[in-house]
């Protein structure tokens, strides 16, 4: 058992809590059928993304099999076969759709579209698409541009354009920063982690991680004063949050840079202090504002 969750992953589930933005931006946190919605869709994309999980072990066997921290995964180590992943990656993805069939039929199809193709993109990821540089990070990032999506159908809750790039630029962000870590350990061994990896440097890396940051947070600031979002929160107060964002962005990139140590976003949240105090003062500097204020 203790290796079936090892191959499914549920620390990262917490990338899943994506498809809760749409209602915490919209203001619909607190309603209760909503947010029921957006938990049956965020228990749907823990799965597909589970059975996601297991078909990139199982095509990826060779290659984590040589590496030096991969070869202990599941199936690398031989501890879950091959055609146990492929059995457990069918059934995550059956229960992921069974999931979404208690959604109402107004949200149930759409959301099932979003997660379908979510699923199909990630096994093209999987088998072929991750070996180009650069669209190898543009997928992972759209990949949380559709939790959104689907978050939004479930709750019927329109995501606005603001949401959307600034989820699209900070995934983006954090994929190059794991992608610094890659070219790292390729630098120190000589074989490269990814196919795609002898394609970036430190150089292009540490650029696209400056570009996109900035770019995040200057996104994050527009959408704080847009007329539109202080006409819907009734608040010119939002601005302020951004400079927990900014000290977000550059604690991880100290991480990335200096720490070199931004293998895995995930574990990096999870362990860093810093990090988490700075996402909750983030998250009740804008409940408060949007909510009680």
């Amino acid at each position: 058992m203790k290796d079936i969750l090892r191959l499914i992953r549920p620390h990262h589930w917490t990338k899943n809590m994506f498809v809760f933005l749409p209602l915490f931006f919209g203001g619909m946190l607190l309603n209760v059928p909503v947010l029921t919605h957006g938990i049956i869709a965020f228990v749907a994309f823990c799965l597909a993304a589970s059975s996601v999980y297991c078909f990139n072990d199982i095509i990826d066997v060779e290659a984590d099999r040589r590496h030096p921290v991969k070869c202990q995964r599941p199936v690398a180590s031989g501890k879950v076969s091959v055609g146990q992943g492929y059995l457990l990656m069918f059934i995550l993805i059956v229960l992921a759709m069974g999931v979404l069939m208690l959604l109402p039929p107004s949200a149930r199809w759409k959301t099932m579209g979003v997660v379908g193709f979510y699923y199909l993109l990630n096994l093209g990821y999987c088998s072929w698409l991750k070996q180009f540089a650069i669209l190898d990070v543009c997928i992972v990032a759209f990949g949380f541009v559709l939790r959104i999506m689907a978050g939004g159908y479930a709750c019927s809750v329109v995501p606005s354009h603001w949401i959307v790039l600034m989820t699209f630029l900070l995934t983006l962000f954090l994929s190059f920063a794991k992608r610094r870590d890659d070219v790292l350990r390729m630098n120190i061994t000589g074989e490269a982690p990814r196919k795609n990896t002898s394609r970036y440097n430190i150089t292009f890396i540490n650029q696209a991680i400056t570009i996109t940051a900035s770019v995040t947070l200057v996104c994050y600031i527009m959408y704080t004063v847009s007329p539109e979002v202080v006409e819907r929160f009734h608040t010119h107060n939002l601005y302020v949050t951004s400079v927990f964002v900014l000290i977000g962005l550059l604690r991880y990139i100290q991480i990335a840079v200096v720490d070199e140590k931004s293998g895995d976003p995930t574990k990096v949240i999870l362990r860093d202090r810093f990090s988490q105090f700075i996402v909750l003062a983030w998250l009740v500097s804008f409940l408060l504002i949007i909510y009680i204020v």
